[in-house]
């Protein structure tokens, strides 16, 4: 976790050995994490990070799942550490720009929730439960889900215009919305661009540049963009803030959304002779 801590009043990033906040003059107590209120699902988030471990379990599940049919396919020949099979891949929902092009657009969702291996989960989980704590806190549920599932998005139709022919998969363009999304919040409330999120992205980029590691770096750059934008104009959750209403409904507009594109993968891979 990052070497700050968040003011409970204005939620300004402030250096965690002050006593008082330098942006709006509050008393700063201990440092503490409390669960980001929401009108939709109040009083039943046990603990601040709830849908950032849901995601996870989604993604793990749905790693699972691949992982099981890629041994069934090989007949029990693959190991855990030997990858997800790439035809297994596009059965699932990863983006293929020929399949989006003709018509499955739910795969510009699921592509999000699928992973070709276990240290490529391994890592986008770590990093992705690093950053959801202070995500949710932050923006609250509502925006959190919006930004989390617009920059998915948003990354992979990226990817389909830099590497229209490289299938690609991964929370990671989502992840990198929410680093997006906590450089632009650190900037509105006046601490700069966060000098540690902005080392994050450029070490995502970084790597993402290196020979060998096939990393689709479209879709992070895509996924940043898009999640810096939305946190820039959205702000952060305001209890009182007639807008409030609308980023539930929102937030509820993108679950479907991806309830959609599940059900329709779904409804592909049951068609499937594969199987």
């Amino acid at each position: 976790m990052p070497n700050v801590k968040m003011c409970p009043n204005c939620r300004a990033f402030i250096d965690p050995k002050n006593k008082v906040c330098e942006y709006c003059g509050s008393e700063i107590g201990a440092r503490k994490w409390e669960p980001a209120p929401s009108s939709a699902l109040s009083g039943l988030i046990p603990q601040d990070n709830f849908t950032t471990l849901i995601l996870l379990l989604v993604n793990f599940g749905m790693f699972i799942a691949t992982l099981v049919m890629t041994m069934k396919s090989t007949s029990g020949n693959v190991g855990l550490f030997a990858g997800i099979d790439m035809t297994v891949l596009r059965l699932f929902g990863a983006k293929d720009t020929f399949f989006i092009m003709h018509g499955e657009w739910w795969r510009l969702v699921t592509a999000g929730f699928l992973h070709a291996g276990i240290f490529h989960i391994g890592m986008n989980s770590w990093v992705l439960f690093d950053l959801g704590m202070m995500a949710e806190q932050t923006f609250g549920t509502a925006r959190f889900l919006v930004i989390y599932f617009v920059s998915s998005i948003f990354g992979f139709v990226a990817s389909m215009f830099w590497s229209p022919y490289t299938i690609s998969v991964g929370a990671s363009a989502a992840v990198c919305g929410l680093i997006g999304a906590m450089i632009a919040q650190s900037y509105r409330s006046g601490g700069g661009f966060g000098s540690f999120y902005v080392r994050w992205a450029v070490l995502i980029i970084v790597i993402g540049l290196m020979p060998g590691f096939h990393i689709d770096n479209a879709a992070h750059i895509g996924g940043m963009v898009a999640g810096f934008a939305i946190a820039f104009f959205a702000g952060t959750q305001q209890r009182a803030s007639a807008a409030e209403p609308l980023w539930n409904v929102a937030a509820g507009a993108s679950v479907a959304v991806v309830a959609a594109a599940f059900y329709l993968a779904y409804q592909s891979l049951s068609a499937t002779p594969y199987l």
